[in-house]
């Protein structure tokens, strides 16, 4: 049984959520709740193939194009999500945002509009407008406690904008919606209508509540008529970013042989790392019952985040379908979000992500990151909690 109460420190090993926090917070020394990758090992297995490699010390450039690397991948869709995948349609990458960089420009031209969800994962700004396009924010509605889409206001949107690109987060970060099949259905059937290829960053895609489905767009392949590519990658469900691997399905032949000419051409990428292929080739092969656990584990710290805010003022929060991430709104709150982080970072010593951050709609809302100890994500609540007191207190007092 996995121990994922076990804390490890992760200072001195360069973590960009733990060493480099002040880059972000301004201030050394924060519990850090901030980008999303978990403060869990990796399964033990995988631990001990990649103390093997490294034990015979070969480190070579390393091919990915071979049916070790595909067939991982297209077990673990049939799996999980009973989803058959054409094994040549599979690419690799070293990250998410690389291919979707890529597939930017292949996909839209120069001031081409974008249109995704808002908020949104805030990578996607940047690499939007810095490879000269324009991101189109349709925002989701928060009825009955749940994220939702006004697909009649987003065919109008469609129809005025002229998008060349829908970029689609699923499941959905920030908010955490996991889309049912009748959505993504209209998604595509509105793809379909106004010509707008896709592209599906589903890389939260195995972290998911009890009966909760994730359905990849490819499932619903016979439907597009547009280009459309899925991106995902092992390193989000196992904790593996730092060792660069990721992957792409992209159907179609001519857009895939473009993406391969500036991966291994233009941009000299066409050796894999090998530690990273060598860990999604063991995590989809052999760690279905390491995620089950670790489902589970997520689980019981949203549960414990639910009954620690119910009754907490001027907070609002709802477990999401999937995601470890809390998105909590604050409700009537008299103090501003600048004055809100100001008392948490300097005097609470917790670095929380403000929603602003992933887009206006987030003005409101903060984003925590859960996989952590439980132990951790308890103490970044409490000090959530005094912090929100502290800062009303100072407001009330003046």
């Amino acid at each position: 049984m996995v121990n994922f109460d076990k804390v490890i420190s992760r200072y001195g090993t360069y973590s960009t959520q733990w060493d480099y926090i002040q880059d972000r917070f301004g201030e050394k020394n924060l519990l850090p709740f901030s980008i999303s990758d978990m403060d869990f090992e990796l399964p033990e297995g995988t631990k001990e193939v990649l103390i093997q490699s490294a034990e015979r010390g070969l480190f070579g450039y390393t091919r990915w194009n071979h049916e070790d690397f595909k067939e991982a991948i297209t077990g673990w869709f049939a799996r999980q999500f009973q989803t058959k995948l054409e094994r040549e349609s599979i690419v690799y990458s070293p990250s998410v945002i690389y291919s979707l960089s890529v597939l930017i420009q292949l996909l839209s031209q120069s001031q081409g509009k974008i249109v995704t969800f808002t908020p949104c994962y805030d990578a996607f700004f940047q690499t939007i407008s810095e490879n000269d396009r324009r991101l189109i924010g349709f925002s989701l509605k928060k009825e009955q406690n749940k994220f939702s889409i006004d697909f009649e206001e987003l065919s109008l949107l469609f129809e005025r904008e002229k998008p060349e690109i829908f970029l689609l987060c699923n499941p959905h970060n920030p908010t955490g919606r996991a889309f049912t099949e009748l959505e993504l259905v209209k998604m595509i059937s509105l793809c379909n209508q106004y010509h707008v290829a896709i592209i599906s960053d589903e890389i939260h895609m195995d972290i998911r509540r009890v009966g909760i489905k994730h359905i990849p767009i490819l499932k619903l392949s016979s439907q597009i008529k547009v280009p459309v590519v899925l991106l995902s990658s092992a390193s989000k469900t196992f904790n593996s970013p730092g060792l660069g691997c990721s992957y792409g399905m992209i159907p179609n032949r001519e857009l895939r042989e473009a993406y391969l000419a500036i991966l291994k051409r233009r941009d000299g990428l066409s050796s894999a790392a090998y530690m990273g292929l060598l860990a999604l080739q063991d995590c989809y092969n052999n760690q279905e019952e390491w995620l089950r656990n670790l489902n589970k584990y997520i689980d019981g710290n949203f549960q414990m985040v639910k009954q620690k805010l119910q009754d907490a003022p001027y907070i609002s929060f709802d477990i999401p379908e999937a995601t470890y991430l809390a998105w909590i709104e604050l409700t009537g709150l008299p103090v501003s979000m600048d004055q809100l982080q100001s008392v948490l970072v300097h005097e609470e010593k917790v670095a929380i992500m403000r929603g602003d951050a992933y887009g206006i709609e987030g003005a409101h809302y903060l984003r925590l990151n859960l996989g952590a100890p439980r132990e951790k994500v308890e103490e970044g609540i409490n000090r959530l909690l005094r912090g929100i007191e502290k800062a009303t207190n100072e407001r009330l007092e003046k």
